[in-house]
């Protein structure tokens, strides 16, 4: 057709930049995107954590030390992490998701490059402790970031999202490390992956806004994040949550849990190496399965409480089920160091990891299950703590067992049996995850 004789198209409704970015938000789903931002920070953060585990043979024989010495250096990251979790759950609170994760990564990525400059047990344990108290940020303000930009119904999927971080990071370090290690020494392999922090640091302050306020949010998105009814915005005071059995219910379970999963960060690689006598190369292949394996875990466990909300059920009921399915799934660990057969071991792993992974996203939705936004990420730093002290005296305790016996069969028939416990515990403490009354 002739243009000539084409209708004339009015100026005003031709696209522009503004009109086009209007259009586009008509249908956003940008709390994605920063979900996406807060799985890329856990990446990070287990990458960072993850080196020392996966190099620790190795640096066995460079740096001089023993089971019971690397048990101190990871307990030295466990005590700091648990100082780190309560005070950076409340400055998150304070300070708000945005300048308080900037804050928290940047001085966790220079914390992650300073093990490259140690040389004695005491530097690397110096080093760590950094470490932990930097990355101890990291999940209050991810759960913390949850909660402000997705309703109830989505926050168990969202946190297994990005909680699987942890796993795609555990399966990145095996896979690079050995590169970096080759390519610019053990040293470099440190400094590496420190960097990778400010990478994200740039996205961060690039993309994150307040839901509310940002310009890639639209309508018909924000009256879906804040779909769930109102809630007080004021802040509220420590004296006023450790009296609540709800932050205890959460609390206990993190301290009976969060040292299991340490358990496997720190120890797998070596009890891998040293069970089956595998070098750094020959141990990539079964470290990353079982962090393959987890992911499934991570998502799926987000996905079982999600869909008990979608068909009806009470977020009491969905969570718990989904707990209880996820304990009940860690139980055939406690036949690992029985098997003499690598593969058979690292399907045993790989499932109690999963379960674990399944595990978490459905108890870090407690917290805003039961509490308002503005407290949130100080109950996640609260029960993070517990949760790191409990890590500080497994992998201490960890490096006299295996020292002393050689065996890592009291390990394995513990983690098969806290998170049962820990079920009943969150039962009797908080029977019906209603949100506390907080005056």
């Amino acid at each position: 057709m002739n243009s000539s004789n084409s209708p004339q198209t009015p100026v005003s409704a031709l696209p522009t930049i503004e009109n086009a970015a209007t259009v586009g938000a008509q249908a956003s789903n940008f709390r994605w995107v920063i979900c996406a931002l807060l799985f890329l920070a856990t990446v990070i953060a287990y990458v960072d954590r993850g080196v020392i585990g996966y190099l620790e043979k190795y640096l066995e024989t460079v740096i001089g030390w023993n089971t019971i010495q690397y048990g101190y250096i990871t307990g030295a990251f466990q005590v700091a992490y648990a100082i780190g979790l309560v005070c950076a759950g409340r400055l998150t609170d304070r300070l708000g998701t945005r300048k308080g994760f900037a804050i928290a990564i940047s001085i966790w990525s220079i914390a992650a490059m300073l093990p490259g400059a140690a040389y004695s047990v005491v530097t690397f344990g110096v080093a760590m402790f950094i470490l932990g108290l930097g990355e101890a940020a990291n999940f209050p303000a991810c759960i913390k970031t949850v909660a402000e930009w997705f309703p109830r119904k989505e926050r168990a999927l969202a946190t297994g999202i990005f909680n699987s971080g942890a796993n795609i990071g555990n399966i990145i370090v095996p896979l690079v490390v050995p590169f970096l290690v080759y390519s610019l020494g053990w040293r470099g392999a440190f400094i590496g992956t420190g960097s990778l922090g400010f990478v994200w640091l740039g996205l961060w302050l690039w993309l994150y806004a307040k839901p509310e306020a940002h310009p890639r949010v639209s309508a018909n998105e924000l009256a879906i994040i804040q779909s769930d009814p109102p809630e007080r915005i004021q802040g509220v005071p420590w004296i006023k949550l450790f009296p609540r059995r709800e932050t205890w219910a959460f609390s206990a379970a993190k301290f009976l849990t969060d040292p299991i999963w340490w358990f496997y960060l720190f120890w797998l690689p070596r009890y891998l190496q040293g069970t089956f006598h595998l070098n750094l190369s020959q141990s990539r292949k079964p470290v990353v399965a079982v962090y393959v394996v987890s992911i499934v875990g991570s998502i799926g466990g987000g996905w079982i409480s999600a869909n008990f909300l979608r068909r009806g059920k009470s977020p009491n009921f969905a969570r718990k089920m989904a707990l209880l399915i996820c304990a009940v799934a860690v139980v055939p660990v406690v036949w690992a160091p029985f098997s003499g057969n690598l593969w058979v071991v690292v399907g045993l792993v790989g499932l109690a990891a999963a379960a674990h992974q399944g595990w978490s996203a459905n108890l870090f939705t407690l917290p805003s299950d039961t509490f308002p936004k503005s407290a949130v990420a100080s109950v996640v730093g609260i029960g993070g703590m517990m949760g790191a002290i409990g890590g500080a005296l497994l992998q201490t305790a960890t490096g006299h067992i295996v020292a002393r016996t050689n065996s890592y069969v009291p390990l394995f028939v513990l983690a098969c049996s806290v998170y049962l416990l820990a079920l009943l515990i969150i039962q009797l403490l908080a029977p019906k995850l209603a949100p506390a009354k907080i005056e």
